[in-house]
């Protein structure tokens, strides 16, 4: 279709129109500040907060990163990515990418032929989180801390930030609840705000790849992009995480190696809320009401008297996310301490960064969820404790503040922006 055949002369005003009042709208409602967009309240589809806005450090950096949504490969351009690869590529284990690119990409293994010994530790195919390759940690699956506190629940959200997260997020602050979350590079990339706003909650921020494809089906190329890039949390934020998880659990030795190599721990789950799969097959919400209300009868039984768990939800959609509100007091009651996972492995420095710290688990369950300062240095430096949840931590205030912000154009230019994805659309 050609733009001849949608605009002529007397539809572009309309058009220019268009990008006016959405310039007008975007500055009305302060979509160039974490704080601006955490005051935005939309109504259940996430009409005001999902409306899509310009930020300046993501809009200089769009050719130095991959396509959102598509598999990463790395860019041609980016010479320091490449070299990193170079660098690591002779060590990656000589184990072959899973399935039949594209079906393979999203899960469909159909046809592909896996020794029942499992030689690669691939997870889809067993749950195995004991790495068989020489040198490779365990994935975290459940909470270790929890040896000493028994009852403990690691408590995380996968597939953030989600554009409609506000009432959830606030919920989590009211509550003085942190959690780990799970962001995915395009998330980041579409919603860099909200993603400013999980670390400026104190939340405990991780990497969920690029584009949230089945990692084992991806080349070795891909696989280093799709963690790779999936540190764009950096770009927006100001921090590199240290952990991540694998999008549907999907990882092998030679996943786990090309992350250990970028220095990323794998974390997994040991329970399954399933509540990103309503609507897929027979899974209904009543499904994962059970599979929560599953979660505290095991509490409840026994189950965890020695050891904690962890139980895989989403920041998905307004469904995952009210779910997890409604559930948040019955899991309160039940579990001795529901703490972040990072806080389940005492990693008090959780990025490349020395600062924002995380407390211990012993300062978090004593009520201390928050530190300000950075990671002990050889001078013996230290943070200090809030538990305060409603103030923002000054390290990551800090962070925030050492990213770029949108200048007086970034309305219009987004406004720009705003009709050429609509062209785009249309062609």
């Amino acid at each position: 279709m050609h733009l001849s055949s949608l605009f002529s002369v007397s539809t572009l005003p309309a058009v220019l129109l268009a990008a006016s009042l959405f310039a007008n709208t975007v500055h009305a409602q302060d979509r160039t500040t974490e704080q601006g967009e955490a005051q935005i309240s939309g109504n259940v589809q996430g009409t005001h907060e999902c409306t899509a806005y310009y930020y300046a450090p993501v809009g200089a950096a769009r050719y130095n990163y991959p396509p959102v949504w598509t598999v990463a490969t790395i860019l041609s351009n980016d010479t320091a990515g490449q070299a990193k690869y170079n660098n690591i590529s002779s060590g990656i284990p000589n184990i072959a990418p899973k399935g039949t690119q594209p079906q393979s990409e999203t899960g469909n293994f159909t046809g592909f032929n896996y020794s029942s010994s499992d030689p690669d530790c691939w997870w889809t195919y067993h749950q195995c989180t004991t790495p068989k390759y020489s040198g490779l940690q365990p994935d975290v699956a459940g909470v270790p801390e929890a040896s000493g506190y028994p009852g403990t629940l690691g408590y995380g959200f996968d597939d953030g930030p989600n554009c409609s997260h506000n009432a959830f997020y606030d919920y989590l602050s009211q509550q003085n609840q942190k959690a780990t979350m799970f962001y995915i590079g395009s998330n980041v990339m579409d919603w860099p705000l909200e993603a400013q706003r999980g670390l400026a909650d104190g939340h405990d921020i991780c990497v969920h790849t690029w584009s949230h494809k089945y990692m084992t089906s991806l080349t070795n190329e891909e696989a280093f992009a799709e963690l790779y890039y999936g540190t764009s949390i950096q770009l927006v934020v100001g921090v590199t995480p240290t952990c991540w998880r694998p999008p549907f659990g999907d990882v092998d030795d030679r996943i786990r190696w090309i992350a250990n190599a970028l220095g990323l721990r794998t974390i997994i789950w040991q329970y399954d809320s399933n509540d990103w799969k309503v609507g897929i097959g027979n899974v209904t919400e009543a499904t994962v009401n059970a599979n929560y209300q599953a979660l505290i009868q095991r509490m409840q039984n026994g189950t965890f008297a020695t050891s904690g768990t962890i139980m895989l939800t989403h920041e998905l959609n307004n469904y995952t996310m009210s779910e997890a509100i409604s559930f948040y007091p019955q899991l309160k009651a039940a579990f001795n301490h529901i703490v972040p996972i990072g806080v389940c492995l005492n990693t008090t420095q959780p990025y490349v960064q020395p600062s924002p710290i995380l407390p211990d688990f012993e300062q978090y369950i004593s009520g201390t969820t928050t530190l300000t300062g950075s990671a002990p240095s050889a001078t013996g430096g230290q943070g200090t404790s809030s538990g305060s949840s409603t103030s923002k931590t000054g390290a990551a205030k800090s962070r925030l503040a050492n990213a770029l912000t949108v200048d007086g154009a970034g309305g219009l230019v987004g406004a720009a922006m705003f009709v050429g994805g609509l062209l785009r659309t249309m062609m």
